[in-house]
């Protein structure tokens, strides 16, 4: 993806072929996640660990906005903070995300506090954070792009859970849920923006690099999760253990 390449097709083409190719529902720990072979441990850790990225969306889109000078752009765009952060009565998506953590058994506030979450996780989540805040642009909004795919992942998401978990029910998966909205809204207007804006080729590659990146950040996550509780199973210093943070 380096080298333009007229051959690869359009740049929407290029980038769904980057989703397809690597997009994190292709990780083997989301296809034991989603067939009901994960212990209750393991269903635990991922929601630690997940919880890091959800807390830094609402960050990175902040940061997103403080760069952006068109007033049109930051009315479209801070939609995705609300999404996430909510009213102050209601919440959003990171307080219907707690809603699974307390269903898996875990302690809200544990989970809130970061305690527990892996270093290499804490790591890909931060990077994204700074990728987003110092690159250009077109870069920033094009990392956001793995929504293209994301509302395939939740619905599987939710029907396997449904099939697999008894935590799982309408409240603890509503993040999910929620999300099947919230995502294609999102997307339309960033790969809009992205096909707009990215008027050379040498755009176009930088577009394709960016999603490449963020598809790394989201395998990056679950590498460290694999590593950590399935095989071989070695958890990091001051990394959650089985039994910690408990409800």
């Amino acid at each position: 993806m380096n080298a333009h390449d007229p051959k690869a097709g359009s740049l929407e083409q290029r980038l769904r072929a980057i989703g397809a190719e690597r997009y994190h529902d292709k990780h083997p720990f989301h296809d034991m996640l989603h067939n009901g072979r994960c212990t209750p441990d393991q269903v635990r850790a991922w929601v630690i660990n997940r919880w890091a990225y959800q807390a830094a969306i609402p960050m990175k889109d902040a940061a997103f906005l403080s760069r952006c000078d068109d007033p049109q752009m930051r009315r479209e765009w801070r939609s995705r903070i609300e999404d996430h952060d909510g009213g102050v009565d209601e919440g959003g998506g990171i307080r219907r995300w707690l809603k699974l953590a307390e269903a898996v058994g875990l302690d809200p506030d544990y989970v809130a506090s970061g305690r527990g979450v892996l270093p290499a996780t804490q790591f890909a989540v931060d990077a994204y954070v700074r990728y987003v805040r110092d690159m250009p642009l077109l870069q920033a909004v094009a990392s956001s792009l793995t929504e293209l795919f994301a509302p395939s992942i939740h619905e599987r998401r939710i029907e396997g859970m449904l099939k697999h978990y008894d935590f799982a029910n309408t409240e603890s998966l509503s993040y999910f849920r929620k999300r099947l909205t919230e995502a294609p809204k999102d997307v339309k207007f960033g790969l809009a923006w992205v096909l707009e804006h990215a008027d050379t080729p040498e755009k176009e590659d930088a577009a394709c690099e960016a999603l490449i990146f963020k598809t790394n950040v989201l395998w990056a996550q679950l590498d460290a999760l694999w590593g950590a509780y399935v095989e071989p199973g070695r958890i990091p210093p001051g990394a959650w253990r089985p039994g910690e943070g408990m409800a």
